[in-house]
């Protein structure tokens, strides 16, 4: 996981690691029937894995509007960084590299 990506807008936005209490905090603002749902969860996770942006703090989202809100300031361009920059780092197995 990178500590911070930078946008296709050219924002800088730090990431955060979610703590497992963070990710019982989202599903509670979530709403029960909202946590059930994959693909808005998703967003919504990669949206309060955002700790700030271009060094301005970003709380973590306390409600369904919260997230919602955070999901629409990232957009399309900020949601794509942060889902790569959450990937893990890939390890080379010097065995395979043939070395």
């Amino acid at each position: 996981m990178a500590d911070e990506v930078i946008d296709a807008r050219g924002r800088v936005l730090q990431l955060r690691k979610l703590s497992v209490l963070d990710r019982l905090r989202l599903f509670e603002a979530a709403g029960a029937e909202l946590s059930r749902n994959d693909r808005w969860l998703g967003l919504a996770v990669l949206a309060a894995s955002v700790g700030a942006i271009d060094g301005v703090p970003v709380p973590l989202p306390a409600s369904k509007a919260g997230i919602e809100a955070a999901v629409q300031r990232l957009d399309e361009a900020g949601l794509a960084a942060v889902a790569a920059g959450l990937q893990p780092e890939p390890v080379f197995d010097k065995a395979l590299a043939g070395n």
